[in-house]
């Protein structure tokens, strides 16, 4: 079974950005189309970015031309570069295939606040 260790959250103002990583235990990033979520608190979780196996990405209306969603085939690793960011972005983010038939993995907190 695919693992999914996702990384790279933290505290951020309003107006910053972060790095977030998703490392995966075997070779599917070029495979798969993998996405993206994000869950906040007592909300449903959402694709936010997802990116096919030949590199087309798509993002979410509230997100699109802040954040951008790339990988790295060799490192296992998946990327989603956040700029800009405003509070109600603030959530738990996760990395999955698109159609999240792999096990979540724990996420990584995103907390946009000044």
């Amino acid at each position: 079974q695919v693992q999914l260790v996702e990384s790279g959250g933290g505290l951020v103002q309003p107006g910053g950005s972060l790095r977030l990583s998703c490392a995966a235990s075997t070779s599917i990033l070029s495979i798969y189309t993998m996405g993206w979520f994000r869950q906040a608190p007592g909300k449903q979780r959402e694709l936010v970015a997802s990116i096919a196996f030949g590199g087309n990405t798509n993002y979410a209306d509230s997100v699109k031309g802040r954040f951008t969603i790339s990988k790295d085939g060799a490192k296992k690793t998946l990327y989603l570069q956040m700029n800009n960011l405003k509070p109600e972005d603030t959530a738990v983010y996760y990395c999955n295939r698109g159609d999240r038939s792999f096990d979540w993995g724990r996420g990584t907190q995103v907390t946009v606040s000044s």
